[in-house]
């Protein structure tokens, strides 16, 4: 399926988002998820299914000022 991550089109194998950050590499609980604009709390990463053409948001904190 099709899936805008982060601004970027992909195509990927993924039909949940805690599969779906497998799938990209993301390793570890720094890190948050939107689906859709709406943040998906951690518990529910395997519960929260993705469907062609949802929007996916990973973000990542940086240090700085």
């Amino acid at each position: 399926m099709v899936l805008t991550v982060n601004g970027e089109r992909r195509e990927v194998e993924a039909g949940n988002v805690a599969a779906l950050l497998e799938a990209l590499g993301y390793e570890g609980s720094f890190f948050a998820v939107a689906v859709n604009q709406e943040v998906v709390r951690r518990a529910k990463w395997a519960d929260t299914p993705l469907a062609e053409g949802d929007s996916v948001e990973i973000l990542t904190p940086r240090q700085g000022g």
